[in-house]
């Protein structure tokens, strides 16, 4: 494992850990709301790192990473995608696969909507929503996420916390073990309440960038998931010129902690697809 200190937009310093052969194709893996580059073990610590280079981020505002005041730095697409693109910058060995989870899926269509595509050879989305503040956002939110988003963002510690207890529990469809859902609970608590809010409050819509979407897309999304529904994967592939879905039956929001062998399967036959190994 290595560690990394990339620059992203106005002087941000985000924390990325990589791994993995280094002439390698790459997979840049983002993680969601209040979450942590941590939230990857199982794809570091399996065999996608024998033949793959994985990338990961602390987003800004999350993890190790700066966490800048104003809830301006968080609403701009373009500072989302710089940030994705200084890190791609300076750590790909190519033109990587993107892969964005829940909150994810939104930073990466940012960098689609603002970057384009020549430096990407496919996108992942799992779980994900790829819009904010409009209709069809509120249409694939879960109504247990939405409803504890208030307390989400309180900045009373004691109810933040709680309410981060609660929305991991809603993160899996099966109870995880007390020793990771800690690990869970700490990094979360590392994002701060006004950059959670900020997150929230921010809006744009992504249709249109899916739509001229030129790269090959999968949209992997549990059947139970709480967080984002899983219609949400259908609605987004039918608006992808090369789209295809997975869905994984009886699993919640993060299909790549609950059912790691098969995520991990179809990332790499989907990649080795892309790339043209």
């Amino acid at each position: 494992m290595e560690s990394h200190t990339v620059v992203g937009s106005g002087r941000t310093e985000l924390r990325v850990d990589a791994a993995g052969p280094p002439d390698a194709p790459t997979i840049l893996l983002v993680h969601g709301y209040s979450q942590s580059r941590l939230c990857w073990y199982e794809q570091f610590d399996g065999t996608l790192t024998e033949d793959f280079r994985l990338i990961a981020p602390d987003l800004r505002g999350h993890g190790d990473s700066d966490k800048p005041t104003g809830s301006d730095r968080y609403r701009d697409p373009g500072r989302w995608a710089a940030d994705l693109g200084a890190v791609i910058d300076e750590l790909a060995t190519d033109d990587p696969v993107l892969v964005g989870w829940s909150y994810g899926g939104l930073v990466v269509a940012d960098y689609l909507a603002v970057e384009g595509t020549d430096d990407v050879a496919g996108v992942v989305f799992v779980g994900a929503i790829t819009e904010k503040g409009t209709d069809a956002a509120a249409d694939v939110a879960g109504e247990e996420f939405a409803a504890m988003l208030g307390d989400l963002e309180t900045r009373d510690a004691e109810a933040s916390v709680d309410a981060l207890g609660r929305f991991l529990d809603i993160c899996t469809a099966e109870p995880v073990p007390p020793r990771e859902r800690h690990l869970m609970l700490g990094y979360n608590a590392r994002c701060p309440p006004r950059v959670r809010e900020a997150l929230q409050a921010r809006t744009g819509a992504n249709a249109e960038t899916l739509r001229d979407l030129d790269v090959p897309a999968l949209f992997a999304h549990g059947s139970a998931d709480r967080v984002v529904l899983s219609r949400a994967a259908r609605r987004h592939a039918d608006l992808v010129p090369d789209g295809e879905v997975s869905i994984y039956e009886g699993v919640g929001h993060s299909p790549f902690l609950e059912a790691p062998e098969r995520f991990d399967r179809e990332l790499r036959e989907f990649v080795r697809r892309v790339v043209g190994e």
